[in-house]
């Protein structure tokens, strides 16, 4: 379970690397007419779409993503079918096809279902969208259906697969999602013991899509809070309202950012480019616009138990905002720019507070994950076990992918052998008929860091970084056999 849990974490690592430049395009856009969205200026609606066109299509990109991320080949019949099976799930249950359904007025229709097309039908489509390419992409039809044979076969059957899954999404989504707003009803009583408790849940429940059930309970008007528009409207109690806001600013502006440097310091050495470049962009993201989903996609499955540490903390940083009544509120993220912005607004009080409360929970956030990810060997990002030395020696240039390729292949036994091959960050996968027939001192000697036997049937080639261009050559060698 948990390797494929990190399956999926790597697989999003493709579509969450460029949310942060599109939340930097949006919160600029924000603060440059932080009132009108855009209305007030052109330069300001050109960045904020700009940016949103991304942002707003994070479950989409996650279905693509994960999909092509999962399946056996990187193929684009993978990454399409993911698409397939997104936008059946989500037309499927859109208010306007729901009332259809029902026979009732799109108004009438359950507000569960305005909010299918979030990050957990994202994944959703993602996985069942690779299984399909998996199962059927070298399935051979009858003559007369040849021409939907294989690879075209994909996203017919994802498809299929995506109508069972919206009837039963039809009948258990609108269950989860009122529970959920009853449970967040029942916790709003509870002072700010209730708002570290809403902290808490709001976190945890990011990955599956359902922390808007939450906050359609304490930042709008489902219930009577309305947190975020009495804030801005100057309504209400000094200190009290905005007290399910004021909590997430020392996350985002230095909890999550701190993090990410921890992050950065116990990835392997030669990863640490890598992830210096990912986490410093999602570290600023962060910090000046409060979009966090680069940072908490890239380890909440590959190391879930410190997502749920993540989840605890801002909740700790709800309550104590609350009960000492340091308030700001937000009306994108809470990030730098909004409470710059907030604070300046007379119902905000002891906002500055909440930067003190950040710096302290910035060392706690690097401390406890840098201890964590060490103590349990956490396979955050630049740690993976596939994280071996690069090929280095041989051929100069493209040529010796292409020998090295070719060694390699003869040595697995060549097409008499090799059943499949597909690659992940720096390792070939091969699955072969039989291990005896492979030259595991042939294929050593072409120069690769080591190889490593997995399975009767399964050997993976440790490449190193350019593995990709290794896989490449050997897709063209099986296909000109």
């Amino acid at each position: 379970m948990m390797k494929y849990l990190q399956r999926i974490g790597r697989s999003l690592m493709l579509p969450v690397a460029v949310l942060p430049a599109a939340a930097i395009l949006m919160g600029i856009g924000y603060w440059i007419d932080p009132s009108g969205w855009g209305g007030g200026s052109p330069l300001a609606a050109f960045l904020i779409k700009a940016g949103s066109s991304i942002i707003d299509n994070i479950p989409m990109l996650f279905a693509i993503g994960i999909a092509l991320g999962m399946a056996k080949q990187k193929d684009g019949s993978a990454a399409l079918s993911g698409l397939v099976a997104y936008l059946v799930v989500t037309t499927l249950l859109s208010p306007a096809s729901v009332g259809m359904l029902k026979h009732i007025d799109v108004t009438k229709v359950d507000p569960a279902f305005g909010k299918i097309g979030n990050a957990f039908v994202g994944i959703i489509s993602g996985i069942i969208a690779s299984q399909m390419y998996n199962r059927f992409s070298h399935v051979k039809l009858p003559d007369a259906l040849a021409f939907f044979s294989g690879k075209r076969l994909v996203p017919i059957m994802t498809a299929v697969s995506m109508l069972v899954v919206s009837a039963v999404l039809f009948f258990a989504w609108p269950v989860i999602f009122t529970g959920l707003v009853n449970f967040a009803e029942g916790i709003s009583k509870l002072g700010f013991v209730g708002a570290g408790i809403y902290g808490f849940f709001n976190r945890l429940l990011i990955p599956i899509g359902l922390h808007h059930a939450l906050n359609a309970v304490f930042w709008f008007d489902t219930a009577g809070i309305n947190d975020i528009g009495n804030f801005w409207a100057g309504k209400g109690v000094k200190g009290v309202t905005g007290m399910y806001q004021a909590g997430f600013f020392p996350i985002m502006m230095f909890g999550l950012p701190a993090a990410g440097l921890a992050m950065y310091h116990t990835a392997k050495d030669k990863k640490k480019k890598t992830v210096a470049s990912l986490m410093l962009a999602a570290g600023f993201a962060s910090f000046f616009t409060g979009v966090t989903e680069p940072i908490e996609f890239a380890f909440m499955f590959v190391a879930p138990a410190l997502y749920v540490v993540h989840a605890a903390l801002t909740g700790i940083s709800l309550a104590i905002a609350a009960a000492f009544h340091w308030t700001a509120g937000f009306g994108f993220s809470a990030g730098l720019i909004d409470f710059a912005l907030s604070s300046r607004l007379p119902i905000a009080n002891q906002p500055y507070m909440l930067i003190v409360q950040g710096l302290v929970f910035a060392v706690i956030y690097y401390f406890l994950f840098r201890f964590l990810i060490t103590k349990f060997n956490l396979m955050t990002p630049g740690r993976e076990e596939d994280d071996e030395e690069a090929f280095e020696g041989g051929e100069v240039g493209d040529n010796k992918f292409v020998v090295m390729a070719a060694k390699i292949y003869e040595a697995l036994g060549g097409d008499a052998n090799v059943t499949s091959v597909e690659n992940c960050v720096t390792r070939l996968r091969v699955e072969v008929k039989d291990m005896n027939v492979v030259d595991k001192n042939k294929i050593k000697s072409t120069g690769v860091p080591g190889i490593n036997v997995v399975g009767p049937q399964s050997i993976q080639v440790i490449v190193g970084t350019n593995v990709q261009f290794v896989a490449d050559e050997v897709e063209k060698i099986r296909k000109h056999k």
